[in-house]
């Protein structure tokens, strides 16, 4: 289970984030955090805040976004199973990073190309564009 001090009620968020095994290094949980990937109740963080128990995260890692609640708080990185009890992710969350996650799947998110268009085809690309080949 989650370890309990008076340190850890004195936890900053990106440590706190490495610890839930959000992110991998605690820099990179810092970068996230900096580039405005994580958010408490709609504002951008700082990775000085400290998160108490309660608190409502949207964190988002890659392509998922999640939403979580903060149930622990530690500063100790351990195991999987014993970090997913720091937080609890709400459904909503859930079943849209499900969706996301069918829609990637299914290839709607990208586009489906044959290949490399031909040289004819550029041509007529740079064309329809109004643009020249030379540039």
């Amino acid at each position: 289970m989650a370890q309990k001090n008076e340190e850890d009620d004195k936890v900053r968020l990106d440590k706190w984030l490495w610890a839930a095994r959000f992110y991998k290094t605690r820099a990179l949980a810092k970068a996230a955090i900096e580039s405005g990937k994580v958010h408490c109740r709609g504002e951008r963080c700082k990775p000085g805040k400290e998160p108490r128990v309660g608190d409502e995260f949207q964190i988002r890692v890659g392509f998922e976004e999640r939403t979580v609640v903060v149930q622990a708080l530690s500063i100790v990185r351990r195991g999987a199973p014993e970090a997913q009890t720091l937080y609890a992710e709400t459904d909503a969350s859930i079943a849209k990073r499900e969706a996301a996650a069918a829609m990637r799947k299914a290839g709607a998110l990208g586009m489906s190309t044959d290949g490399k268009p031909s040289k004819k085809q550029r041509r007529d690309l740079f064309k329809f564009r109004g643009s020249s080949n030379d540039e």
